[in-house]
């Protein structure tokens, strides 16, 4: 079939609508008719070259949600007409890690920026041309083509354009809080960076029963927008944050600082460091250029006062599980996922929604398809 998409041809370009022509999916693979992608930063990372996929053109998207349209031999889980979430990462659930309860590294995910199906080829094509896609997935594209093992099956009263919403960012932010810095009841929190990811790391502090919560984020939109999700307190900096805690924690400093900011730095990591207390936790989510190895880390104090950091991928989610777990809790109406999305778009104005992020105009802004 014949469609749209929204394509990379060379790092630091904008992505470009081009037609796509699509196959049909073969063993093991899923084609989803989208109704929306979430515009997500990470592929940003890979229109500015900062996490390369391994060939061009490729397609992105890795947040969206839709209805199954076929499906290819072999499929057991899910069948047409069936609503599915598309999660960014894949799960096998043979695997070692799928196995043991970590999802989020799924072998499968090694082949995230390898962009093609299973048995190493493509079904999407773009001026004659193999695409790759983000993720495993391809979003910004009305329909796509996916590994079984990316497609969650969900109820169908749920929105899809709020369930794409839990295929990325919400799911990463609230896990990041939730398995990544396991906030307890009473806690303190600093979120660094209130985007899509830091807005919903807000969220799962507030649902874990963090007392305090202060957002962090150079932008008055965005501090604005943290206390609709739970923020108790707001600075601009860290260092505004860091000269408040002492008074607003009796001397103990944060329980857990998670970084959820657009593009991790060593200076980001010390700061977080240096914002929480004895046995405090850094949970770090965000993605730094991927030849960054560069980090601000206070070794005696790490030591002596016990601090750790943990990495965070997808929030240490298990997708099979977590998502529709997600959407059980805004069905009950304890997240918010309407709240989340600040602008809607068009796929042909899927740059100017890139902007709009950029400049902080968005908490996170969505791509909708008729």
């Amino acid at each position: 079939m014949k469609t749209q998409a929204a394509v990379l041809w060379e790092y630091g370009q904008d992505w470009q609508i081009e037609e796509l022509e699509l196959d049909d999916p073969r063993a093991g693979e899923v084609m989803v008719r989208l109704a929306a992608s979430g515009l997500c930063h990470s592929d940003e990372h890979v229109r500015v070259g900062d996490l390369p996929m391994q060939g061009l053109p490729t397609i992105g998207g890795h947040e969206g949600a839709g209805v199954v349209e076929k499906v290819g031999p072999e499929v057991t889980s899910v069948r047409e007409g069936d609503h599915v979430v598309l999660s960014f990462v894949p799960a096998c659930g043979r695997c070692w890690c799928c196995a043991s309860g970590h999802q989020n590294l799924c072998d499968e995910g090694a082949e995230l920026t390898v962009g093609l199906q299973r048995d190493g080829t493509a079904r999407h094509h773009v001026r004659g041309r193999d695409a790759r896609l983000m993720c495993l997935l391809g979003t910004f594209a009305p329909y796509t083509v996916v590994r079984e093992t990316s497609v969650v099956k969900i109820k169908d009263d749920i929105p899809l354009d709020k369930a794409a919403l839990v295929g990325c960012g919400v799911t990463t932010g609230w896990g990041t809080a939730v398995y990544g810095a396991e906030v307890k009841p009473g806690q303190t929190v600093v979120v660094l960076g209130i985007g899509g990811v830091g807005a919903n790391a807000v969220q799962g502090a507030r649902m874990a029963g963090a007392s305090q919560i202060l957002a962090v984020d150079p932008s008055p939109f965005n501090r604005e927008q943290a206390k609709r999700f739970g923020a108790t307190h707001t600075f601009a900096s860290a260092a505004e944050a860091r000269a408040a805690l002492p008074d607003l924690t009796r001397g103990r400093m944060a329980d857990a600082a998670l970084v959820t900011v657009d593009v991790a730095t060593g200076v980001v990591v010390g700061d977080a460091i240096s914002l929480v207390g004895k046995l405090g936790t850094v949970a770090l989510t965000a993605l730094g250029p991927v030849t960054d190895n560069q980090a601000v880390m206070p070794m005696f104090e790490m030591a002596a006062f016990q601090k750790r950091i943990v990495g965070c991928l997808f929030g240490n989610a298990n997708p099979r599980y977590d998502i529709p777990r997600l959407l059980d809790l805004y069905r009950k109406g304890e997240l918010l996922l309407d709240e989340l999305v600040t602008r809607t778009y068009s796929l042909e104005q899927v740059n100017q929604g890139y902007e709009d992020m950029r400049t902080h105009r968005n908490v996170r802004g969505m791509i909708r398809y008729s």
